[in-house]
């Protein structure tokens, strides 16, 4: 497992845009598939972004592919979460996740470690 720190949140205004951070410990930061997902409050987690080790497959839900971004730096032990267009209902808590080969890189459950996640707030 690794830990996982995230950054960046913070309030916005619709239409703005904000950079997520997550910083993993380690030195084999690059073995693992990262996710971001969100959960806003009395709704279930919902998986956003994920990006393959070498960062060569990238996966997005279909409603925020265009507006999100997810890349990594591996020298950096870090992933990235570029959040653009802002709307209110991506109002939730974003927290990146961790794994070894998930088996279905858009579950949950598939990852090993979480981070403690960073609260988005978007205003209209």
């Amino acid at each position: 497992q690794v830990q996982l720190v995230e950054s960046g949140g913070g309030l916005v205004q619709a239409g703005g845009s904000l950079r997520l951070s997550c910083a993993a410990s380690g030195r084999t930061f690059s073995v693992y598939d990262m996710a971001w997902f969100r959960q806003a409050p009395g709704r279930e987690r919902q998986f956003v972004a994920a990006i393959t080790g070498s960062g060569s497959k990238i996966y997005y839900v279909g409603s925020m592919e265009g507006r999100f971004t997810i890349t990594r730096d591996n020298a950096k032990n870090t992933v990235y979460l570029q959040a653009n267009s802002l709307k209110p209902a991506d109002t939730a808590v974003y927290c990146c996740a961790a794994g070894r080969n998930p088996t279905n890189v858009r579950i949950g459950a598939a990852y090993d470690s979480w981070g403690q996640g960073t609260q988005v707030t978007v205003s209209s």
